[in-house]
C-alpha cells in the first residue's frame, strides 16, 4: 500500500459514500443492512456521535475514527459533520420498475422534476417526497440532477428510502403514466387554477419544472392541469423545493380529509 494514502482511501470503497449526522442516522436506524464501514472524526464524541456509533455497533457495523483531514481527502470541501457512511445506495428505478410499482399501489402520488439541475434542491425535494408517502421520484436522464453525496446529504436518509426513476425521455413517461391511470398536475406560476382547487386526492403526478425556466413546452402539454400556489408577497416565484413542498402537502391535507 503506498505510504501517501490514508487509511479511508485505502479501504475497499462500498458504491457510494454519506454523510452527515442525520443522513447516517437515518439509514442506520431503517436499513443497516445497507451500510458498511463508518467513519467518525477523531475529536468529536458528542451526543449524536455517540449515537451514530452505537447504532453501528449494534447493527456489526465496524467503526473508525479518523481525523478531520482524512475525511475532506476523501469528500473535498463539504460539511461533513465529522461522519461518513460507506454505503450500498438504493438502486434507481427504470420507467418499467415504476409501472410495476403502480400496479399494486392504491392512489399513488409521484414527484417528477422537469430540468432541475441543483443537487441541493434534488435533495430537498426527495426529503418533501418521503414526508408525504411519495412512491417514487421521476427525473430526466439528461440535463437534470441526480444523486450525488451532497444530493443525498441534502435528503438526510430519503435518498435511500425514496426511489428516484430515471427517464430517457419525461414527456412519454408522462404519457404511459397518464395510460395507467394518474392525472399529471403541472406547477405553473401562470396556472389557471391553484392547488387547492384541483382534485389531488387520487393517483397523481405532481410536476415542476426548473426554477426560472418552468415546465418545458413538451412537459406542459402533458399536463392534464396546471396549478398555480397563491403567493401574497412581491416575490416573484419560489425555490423550486419549496414550491414541491407546499404543493406535496396540499396533497396531504386533502387525502387526509
Amino acid at each position: 500500500m503506498p505510504k501517501n494514502r490514508s487509511p479511508v482511501q485505502a479501504h475497499v470503497r462500498a458504491s457510494s459514500d454519506l454523510y452527515g449526522l442525520h443522513a447516517v442516522r437515518a439509514l442506520l436506524e431503517r436499513h443497516p443492512e445497507r451500510v458498511g464501514a463508518v467513519y467518525l472524526a477523531e475529536r468529536r464524541d458528542d451526543v449524536r456521535i455517540q449515537r451514530i456509533e452505537q447504532l453501528a455497533r449494534a447493527a456489526g457495523r465496524p467503526v473508525r475514527r479518523l481525523e478531520a483531514q482524512a475525511l475532506r481527502q476523501r469528500l473535498g470541501a463539504v460539511a461533513h459533520q465529522g461522519v461518513l457512511a460507506e454505503i450500498e445506495p438504493l438502486p434507481p428505478w427504470d420507467e418499467q420498475q415504476l409501472i410495476t410499482a403502480l400496479e399494486g399501489a392504491s392512489a399513488p402520488l409521484l414527484l417528477a422534476l422537469d430540468g432541475v439541475q441543483d443537487p441541493h434542491n434534488l435533495g430537498a425535494c426527495l426529503r418533501s417526497a418521503d414526508a408525504c408517502g411519495v412512491l417514487a421520484v421521476v427525473v430526466p436522464r439528461d440535463r437534470a440532477a441526480h444523486l450525488t453525496p451532497v444530493a443525498r446529504k441534502v435528503a438526510a436518509g430519503a435518498a435511500e428510502t425514496t426511489p428516484l426513476v430515471v427517464v430517457t425521455n419525461l414527456a412519454r413517461t408522462l404519457q404511459r403514466l397518464k395510460q395507467a391511470g394518474l392525472w399529471v398536475i403541472g406547477a405553473d406560476a401562470d396556472g389557471p387554477a391553484r392547488a387547492d382547487e384541483v382534485d389531488l386526492s387520487g393517483p397523481r403526478v405532481l410536476v415542476l419544472g426548473a426554477e426560472g425556466a418552468g415546465l418545458r413546452q413538451l412537459t406542459r402539454q402533458n399536463c392534464d392541469y396546471r396549478v398555480r400556489l397563491p403567493q401574497l408577497g412581491a416575490v416573484e416565484s419560489l425555490n423550486v423545493s419549496v414550491a414541491a413542498g407546499m404543493l406535496l402537502y396540499e396533497a396531504v391535507r386533502q387525502r387526509r380529509s
